[in-house]
C-alpha cells in the first residue's frame, strides 16, 4: 500500500510564494479581440525595466518543462502562482506591477491584462493540475469588476485564493481597504471559501520618480504599505465579522507582526466607549466598539503568514501557531532558496516537530489553496527532501549571504546564475 502524505518518510514542500506569468506577446490571445491593435502598439513599444523578463532565464516564469524540472530537483512538490511578467498595458516602470490604475481609460486597459493572465494561469495550470494553484487577481479600484472576477475564479478548480494589492495611503483614487465598500469581497470571499492573499509590494501614488533616492525608497517601504492591511482588517472589524476568512500576507517575513499586534492590543482597550479614556476615547467608533477580541487574537485566528523561513522566525511559529505559517521558495527571483530549498527548509525548521513541519511545509497550504495531497504523495515519494535530512541541522557551510538575504549559509536564488551586468 502506498505512503499517505502523513505517513510518507519524506515531507511533501508546497512553495506559497512562487512567481509566474506568459511571455508578453503569449497574452495577446487571452485578450477580447477589441483591444488586439491597442496591445500590437503597446507591446511593440514596451520595454521591461526588469532584466530577468529579457535576458534568458525570462523563460522559468513560463517555460513547463524547465520549471517543473527545476521544482523537481529543488524537491518542491508544488507550488502557489504569483504574478511576475508583465500583464498587457501596465506602465514600464520599476513599481510595475504594484501601482494601482490612475484613470477609468487605465483601468479599463489594464483590468483586461489582468484578466488576460488570469485566463493564461487556466492553462498554466492545466499542464501540472495536481502541482500547481493560481490566484484570482483583482483590482480594488471597481468593486463590481472585481466580485465578477472572483464569481468567474472560483469555478475553476486551479484557483486557490483571490489575490487583492495593497492600497497606499493618501491614492486618490482607491480608498484604503478598511473602507466599507470592500465588504462585499470580503463577504464574497468568505462564501465561496477563497482565501484573500497580499503580496509585498505598493508604491505611493505620488512619490516623485525622477529623484535620485526615488528607486531606493520605493524598494525600501513597499513591504510597509502591505503590511498596514492586517491592522487595517483588524480595525474595521472584517475578522469580526468574518471569523472564518482567511488572510495571507505573502513575502513580507513575519517579524514585523508582533510590534503591530502589540501597539494594537495596547490602545483597543483605551479607544473603547467603554473604557472612558478622554484621549484615546475620541478615536475608536462603531468598529473598535464591537470588537469582541483583541487584535492578537484576530491575527492567531484568521491571519497565515507565507514567507521565506530562516532559523529567527521560529518566535512566531510558537506566537501564530505552526498550523498558521507556510514556508515559500519565492522562485524564480534570485533573492529566493531555490536551488537551494531543501538546505532552506533544514536551515529554518530541522528543530521543529515532524508535526509542525509537516503544517508549515504542505498541511496548511494544502488547506488554504485546495491543493490534494495525496495526489502529491507520489510526487513528494520521488522528489522530496526526507524527514532525516530535514531534521539535520545544518552544517558550517563557510558561506554567508549579504544581509538583504537574512544571512542565510547558502546561496539559493544567486545560484541561478543571473548577474547584473557590470555598471560603467
Amino acid at each position: 500500500m502506498a505512503a499517505t502524505s502523513d505517513t510518507l518518510d519524506r515531507y511533501v514542500v508546497i512553495s506559497t510564494d512562487t512567481h509566474a506569468g506568459a511571455d508578453v506577446g503569449d497574452y495577446k490571445q487571452y485578450l477580447p479581440a477589441r483591444l488586439h491593435d491597442e496591445f500590437d502598439s503597446w507591446a511593440t513599444a514596451y520595454v521591461s525595466p526588469f532584466d530577468d523578463l529579457i535576458i534568458a532565464t525570462a523563460d522559468r516564469n513560463w517555460d513547463h518543462d524547465l520549471r517543473i524540472a527545476e521544482m523537481d530537483a529543488d524537491g518542491v512538490a508544488a507550488e502557489v502562482l504569483l504574478p511576475n511578467t508583465v500583464p498587457p498595458f501596465f506602465p514600464t516602470s520599476p513599481n510595475i506591477t504594484i501601482s494601482l490604475p490612475r484613470t477609468r481609460d487605465e483601468l479599463e486597459q489594464r483590468w483586461a491584462g489582468v484578466q488576460a493572465h488570469n485566463r493564461w494561469q487556466i492553462d498554466f495550470c492545466s499542464l501540472a493540475p495536481d502541482r500547481r494553484r493560481g490566484l484570482i487577481q483583482i483590482f480594488p479600484n471597481d468593486i463590481e469588476l472585481a466580485l465578477e472576477e472572483i464569481r468567474w475564479g472560483a469555478e475553476h478548480s486551479c484557483f486557490g485564493g483571490v489575490l487583492i494589492p495593497p492600497v497606499s495611503p493618501g491614492d486618490p483614487q482607491v480608498a484604503p481597504l478598511f473602507h466599507t465598500r470592500y465588504e462585499p469581497i470580503w463577504a464574497l470571499c468568505t462564501e465561496l471559501d477563497l482565501t484573500v492573499v497580499q503580496h509585498a509590494g505598493a508604491g505611493s501614488p505620488e512619490m516623485p520618480m525622477d529623484q535620485p533616492a526615488s528607486n531606493a525608497v520605493l524598494v525600501t517601504e513597499m513591504a510597509l504599505w502591505a503590511q498596514r492591511t492586517l491592522g487595517h482588517l483588524i480595525l474595521a472589524g472584517v475578522f469580526e465579522r468574518y471569523p472564518t476568512l482567511r488572510f495571507v500576507p505573502t513575502e513580507q517575513g513575519t517579524l514585523w507582526v508582533p510590534p503591530q499586534l502589540a501597539m494594537l492590543d495596547a490602545m483597543v482597550p483605551t479607544m473603547k466607549s467603554e473604557a472612558h479614556n478622554r484621549t484615546y476615547g475620541m478615536f475608536g467608533g462603531s468598529s473598535v466598539d464591537a470588537l469582541t477580541m483583541t487584535p492578537s487574537e484576530y491575527a492567531q485566528r484568521n491571519c497565515y503568514l507565507a514567507s521565506e523561513l530562516a532559523p529567527f522566525d521560529s518566535t512566531m511559529i510558537d506566537f501564530m501557531g505552526a498550523d498558521h505559517i507556510m514556508w515559500g521558495s519565492d522562485y524564480p527571483h534570485e533573492e529566493g532558496f531555490a536551488p537551494e530549498s531543501k538546505l532552506a527548509i533544514r536551515w529554518a525548521l530541522h528543530d521543529r516537530s515532524e508535526d509542525d513541519c509537516r503544517m508549515i511545509l504542505s498541511d496548511n497550504a494544502a488547506r488554504l489553496y485546495r491543493f490534494d495531497l495525496e495526489a502529491l504523495a507520489p510526487v513528494a515519494a520521488e522528489i522530496g527532501p526526507t524527514v532525516a535530512e530535514v531534521h539535520t541541522p545544518l552544517e558550517d557551510t563557510g558561506y554567508h549571504a549579504p544581509a538583504a538575504f537574512g544571512y542565510r549559509p547558502f546561496e539559493g536564488g544567486l545560484a541561478l546564475q543571473r548577474r547584473a551586468p557590470e555598471r560603467s
